[in-house]
């Protein structure tokens, strides 16, 4: 017997992460959209001296970071909410915008957090099938906006597929949503696009008052493990995200990490390893293609293979070494690792994937 609790909940299906390598086995791990490269020495150097003040509640307001935010992105600290990653921000935003009888809108297949959080504010999920280019068809999700539609989330790039909308194609969803439906644009990834074409969310926020942007450290900036995200949005929308998010949740050396990330001794750096990320994103999609395998046209920090065996195929790589995350019925995604560790993807790939 269990305590009393929402149906709703019954029906999830929690999260599964990344599967991690065997212990006591050589394994690629490269299945959770991790940068291959460690902390910079210059953000372990301001956690190390952080890590002095431990016995002290981290800044509830997180005022530094939330400042340098700001002044990075040009808006008014006021429009930036820092959180516990930016999943965190999501989950306090379905549960600020919707509830009983609401309906939270995305595209299908997206990030699974979507379902979840959805679920957990009380809400209704209605999914829109991507189209047969792996993007979101904005078109359709336009036409599933009803007066029930609380909120509207649309991933750029998409996980697990990597594909982005254009400039042209957001505004036109968000021209015709109604202006008390909030657009949530998920740009966790937005650091590796290369597409002029899609847009910079952060610079639509001014024009749209029902925009909300989210962005992470835990990609581009190679700090996953420290949990820090933030949300930049209209003054109003994150005044409503601040009254729900947990007290002291982003914690000391999270939020001196994350300072020092931004500094502009981290950014020459930071562009170095995002070049490499799409330089080798370019060569794995290039060599999944002549060896004939389906690839979506990514923009982010992995490669999504369209496939139904995709369990199958990710239990023969793990066997021989190459952790990948398979999706059902639906693909194969494989994260950008270093150019030794793509070496030995494309080597399995040759043996395991190549089509006649």
């Amino acid at each position: 017997m269990t305590v009393k609790h929402r149906a709703a909940i019954d029906g999830l299906v929690a999260y599964k992460p990344g599967r991690a390598p065997t212990a006591g086995r050589p394994q690629v791990k490269l299945s959770s959209n991790e940068m291959p490269f460690g902390p910079l020495p210059t953000v372990l150097d301001a956690i190390s001296r952080a890590a002095a003040t431990l016995n002290r509640y981290p800044d509830f307001h997180r005022v530094e970071l939330t400042e340098a935010l700001a002044r990075r992105h040009g808006v008014d600290p006021s429009q930036v909410v820092v959180d516990n990653g930016s999943g965190a921000l999501l989950q306090v935003l379905a549960s600020v915008m919707a509830g009983p009888g609401d309906e939270i809108l995305y595209a299908w297949r997206a990030f699974e957090s979507y379902p979840i959080v959805t679920a957990v504010s009380g809400a209704t999920g209605v999914t829109v099938p991507l189209d047969n280019r792996y993007g979101h068809d904005l078109a359709a999700m336009t036409a599933a906006v009803t007066d029930r539609t609380r909120m509207v989330i649309v991933c750029n790039p998409n996980n697990p597929t990597g594909t982005v909308v254009s400039r042209t194609e957001l505004n036109r969803l968000l021209d015709a949503l109604p202006d008390d439906v909030l657009l949530v644009l998920d740009e966790a990834y937005w650091d590796f696009v290369t597409d002029p074409s899609s847009p910079c969310g952060v610079d639509l926020v001014g024009e749209r008052p029902n925009l909300a942007v989210l962005r992470t450290f835990s990609k581009a900036y190679g700090l996953a493990g420290l949990r820090v995200g933030y949300c930049v949005t209209r003054p109003e929308t994150a005044e409503l995200i601040r009254k729900a998010i947990v007290g002291f949740s982003v914690s000391t050396l999270a939020q001196a990490g994350a300072l020092a990330a931004l500094t502009p001794e981290a950014d020459v750096e930071l562009k170095r390893r995002i070049a490499h990320v799409v330089e080798e994103r370019t060569r794995v999609t290039d060599e999944l293609i002549r060896l004939g395998v389906s690839v979506a046209p990514s923009q982010a920090n992995f490669v999504f293979m369209p496939m139904p065996d995709g369990p199958a195929m990710a239990a023969a790589f793990e066997e021989r070494g190459v952790i990948l995350r398979a999706y059902g019925t639906d693909g194969l995604r494989v994260t950008i690792g270093t150019t030794e560790e793509n070496d030995r993807f494309l080597t399995l790939a040759a043996e395991l994937l190549r089509r006649s």
